[in-house]
Protein backbone atom coordinates (compact mmCIF):
# COMPACT_ATOMS: atom_id res chain seq x y z
CA UNK A 1 0.00 0.00 0.00
CA UNK A 2 2.84 2.38 0.81
CA UNK A 3 4.20 1.98 -2.73
CA UNK A 4 0.87 2.90 -4.27
CA UNK A 5 0.54 5.99 -2.09
CA UNK A 6 4.07 7.06 -3.01
CA UNK A 7 2.97 7.62 -6.61
CA UNK A 8 -0.54 8.89 -5.93
CA UNK A 9 -1.19 12.62 -6.12
CA UNK A 10 -1.89 13.76 -2.53
CA UNK A 11 -4.95 15.64 -3.76
CA UNK A 12 -6.42 12.37 -5.03
CA UNK A 13 -5.90 10.24 -1.90
CA UNK A 14 -9.56 10.97 -1.18
CA UNK A 15 -10.47 8.80 -4.17
CA UNK A 16 -9.37 5.66 -2.31
CA UNK A 17 -12.21 5.66 0.25
CA UNK A 18 -14.62 7.02 -2.37
CA UNK A 19 -13.86 4.08 -4.66
CA UNK A 20 -13.96 1.65 -1.73
CA UNK A 21 -17.49 2.75 -0.82
CA UNK A 22 -18.49 2.72 -4.48
CA UNK A 23 -17.23 -0.86 -4.70
CA UNK A 24 -19.23 -1.80 -1.60
CA UNK A 25 -22.37 -0.29 -3.13
CA UNK A 26 -21.75 -2.07 -6.44
CA UNK A 27 -21.29 -5.38 -4.62
CA UNK A 28 -24.66 -4.93 -2.89
CA UNK A 29 -26.32 -4.10 -6.22
CA UNK A 30 -25.89 -7.64 -7.51
CA UNK A 31 -23.27 -6.95 -10.16
CA UNK A 32 -20.82 -9.85 -10.42
CA UNK A 33 -17.65 -9.48 -8.35
CA UNK A 34 -15.42 -9.99 -11.38
CA UNK A 35 -16.61 -6.67 -12.85
CA UNK A 36 -16.05 -4.57 -9.71
CA UNK A 37 -12.29 -3.90 -10.27
CA UNK A 38 -13.00 -2.85 -13.87
CA UNK A 39 -15.82 -0.51 -12.81
CA UNK A 40 -13.66 0.96 -10.05
CA UNK A 41 -10.75 1.44 -12.44
CA UNK A 42 -12.88 3.25 -14.97
CA UNK A 43 -14.52 5.32 -12.23
CA UNK A 44 -11.11 6.24 -10.86
CA UNK A 45 -9.92 7.30 -14.30
CA UNK A 46 -13.00 9.46 -14.86
CA UNK A 47 -12.76 11.10 -11.42
CA UNK A 48 -9.01 11.69 -11.78
CA UNK A 49 -9.63 13.09 -15.23
CA UNK A 50 -12.19 15.52 -13.89
CA UNK A 51 -9.71 16.71 -11.29
CA UNK A 52 -6.93 16.98 -13.88
CA UNK A 53 -9.25 18.86 -16.21
CA UNK A 54 -8.89 21.94 -14.03
CA UNK A 55 -5.17 22.06 -14.86
CA UNK A 56 -5.86 21.45 -18.53
CA UNK A 57 -8.38 24.29 -18.69
CA UNK A 58 -5.95 26.68 -16.99
CA UNK A 59 -3.33 25.78 -19.58
CA UNK A 60 -1.00 24.23 -17.00
CA UNK A 61 -0.78 20.91 -18.81
CA UNK A 62 -1.07 19.40 -22.27
CA UNK A 63 -3.83 17.06 -23.39
CA UNK A 64 -1.54 14.00 -23.54
CA UNK A 65 -0.27 14.71 -20.02
CA UNK A 66 -3.85 15.07 -18.81
CA UNK A 67 -4.78 11.67 -20.27
CA UNK A 68 -1.70 10.08 -18.70
CA UNK A 69 -2.47 11.70 -15.36
CA UNK A 70 -6.11 10.58 -15.40
CA UNK A 71 -5.28 6.97 -16.26
CA UNK A 72 -2.36 6.51 -13.87
CA UNK A 73 -3.99 8.24 -10.91
CA UNK A 74 -7.33 6.52 -11.51
CA UNK A 75 -5.76 3.07 -11.69
CA UNK A 76 -3.62 3.73 -8.60
CA UNK A 77 -6.63 4.89 -6.59
CA UNK A 78 -8.72 1.92 -7.72
CA UNK A 79 -5.84 -0.47 -6.96
CA UNK A 80 -5.46 0.95 -3.47
CA UNK A 81 -9.21 0.66 -2.91
CA UNK A 82 -9.28 -3.01 -3.96
CA UNK A 83 -6.13 -3.66 -1.90
CA UNK A 84 -7.78 -2.12 1.18
CA UNK A 85 -10.87 -4.29 0.68
CA UNK A 86 -8.77 -7.45 0.35
CA UNK A 87 -6.69 -6.60 3.42
CA UNK A 88 -9.86 -6.10 5.45
CA UNK A 89 -11.18 -9.49 4.30
CA UNK A 90 -7.92 -11.34 4.89
CA UNK A 91 -7.36 -9.88 8.36
CA UNK A 92 -10.89 -10.77 9.46
CA UNK A 93 -10.53 -14.44 8.43
CA UNK A 94 -10.13 -17.00 11.15
CA UNK A 95 -7.51 -19.63 10.49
Amino acid sequence: MEEILKYTDPALIVLIPVLYFLGTAIKKSGIKNKYIPLILGLSGIVLSGLYGLSGLLRGETFFAAWIFYAVTQGVLAAGASVYFDQMKKQLSKEE
